[in-house]
């Protein structure tokens, strides 16, 4: 099932957004980013103020350093290939 899922959906037409195959968790050889949602608030952890700004540059540029940093602790033998 999990194969089937990971080719059929790279078939034109059954993504609906075409960015969604393209954006993917393991891309450039980093690992994904935090990923947050509703509340803005949760037990005390707070979604990073960056993310509610609108400011789709420096979200973007918060996305970037963070999957540069969960790499180089996670997974260093992936940052070393992303460089």
């Amino acid at each position: 099932m999990v194969v089937a899922d990971g080719v059929i959906r790279l078939l034109k037409g059954i993504v609906s957004r075409e960015e969604s195959v393209t954006m993917e968790s393991f891309e450039e050889n980093l690992l994904d980013y935090p990923q947050y949602t509703r509340p803005e608030e949760y037990r005390g952890l707070k979604v990073p103020d960056v993310l509610l700004s609108g400011n789709h540059h420096l979200i973007e540029k918060w996305r970037r350093e963070r999957s540069v940093e969960i790499t180089s602790v996670n997974r260093p033998d992936l940052f070393d290939k992303s460089k």
